[in-house]
């Protein structure tokens, strides 16, 4: 009956080193999807602000104003087209070595 001593301890820490992982793992995740939310909305806000500009709402240039603003949000901009009123935008942003972009298009309805 020697033998077994201790194993209950062995056991109970391997538990708890698979619990740390996993919250470890939950928390990664639950962090990577907040820095898509922000993307997606740095990327809907550019492609916005970028319209406002084109359409002469706002003053400035619009894949400037895009840039400010993917830059408010965390992102940055890595593309801009402006087609007459219609404005399309792609941004980025990472977490650690994950990256993540989006993009979006805005302008008058058709």
């Amino acid at each position: 009956m020697t033998g077994d001593r201790g194993a209950g301890a062995v056991l109970a820490l391997a538990i708890v080193g698979a619990l740390v992982l996993v919250t470890v793992a939950v928390l990664a995740l639950g962090a990577a999807l907040v820095v898509r939310q922000r993307v997606i909305g740095a990327a809907d806000g550019s492609a916005l602000a970028a319209a406002d500009a084109a359409s002469g709402a706002v003053a400035g240039a619009p894949c400037d104003l895009a840039a400010v603003v993917a830059d408010s949000n965390g992102a940055t901009l890595t593309d801009c087209r402006v087609d007459g009123l219609v404005a399309t935008v792609t941004v980025s942003a990472s977490v650690g070595p994950v990256p993540f972009s989006a993009r979006s298009t805005a302008g008058p309805p058709p």
